[in-house]
């Protein structure tokens, strides 16, 4: 097992794993798959990893911005997906553990995520790893026009004070 950076020469296994998110319907509200160079865009220069076992990419996970403003550059949000052959296996939360280290290596202090209410699983990885139930967004967004809740949750930092 290793992790790799996200590149634009593995970009397509992401997209694969990002779409197969997409397709169960609460993973996102994405409802595309975004090119390389809009994601990488959308995206902090750290904190973008691949979870490779037996060279098979299992899973990726990658930090965003939360806000431009000076005051919030210590903050991120974070994605986790697991290919769908590869989940249930403890993959999620070596990508989330991974993530958070690298976050504190570059100093980031908070970590955010918003979960549809419906992804138990999400729910349970990020609890599962540190992060605390915030509060939630009630029907913030339609998706197949649907409204769907977001709750969201966060990390504080222990090492970043």
């Amino acid at each position: 097992m290793k992790f790799v950076e996200i590149t634009s020469l593995n970009y397509p296994s992401v997209a694969k794993i990002y779409q197969e998110g997409i397709e169960t319907g609460m993973a996102t509200f994405e409802e595309t798959v975004p090119d390389w160079e809009t994601w990488k865009n959308n995206h902090l220069p750290f904190g973008n990893i691949l979870l490779l076992v037996e060279n098979e990419i299992v899973g990726w996970a990658s930090l965003a911005p939360t806000s431009k403003r000076n005051a919030y550059r210590g903050v991120a949000e974070v994605s986790v997906y697991v290919a769908k052959d590869h989940q249930g296996k403890g993959y999620g939360r070596q990508l989330l553990n991974e993530l958070i280290q690298i976050s504190e290596n570059n100093g980031l202090w908070t970590l955010q995520a918003g979960i549809m209410r419906e992804n138990q699983s999400s729910i349970n990885l990020h609890k599962n790893c540190g992060f605390r139930e915030i509060g939630f967004r009630e029907k913030v967004a339609k998706l197949q026009g649907i409204w769907r809740d977001n709750i969201l949750f966060e990390r504080r930092s222990k090492t970043i004070i």
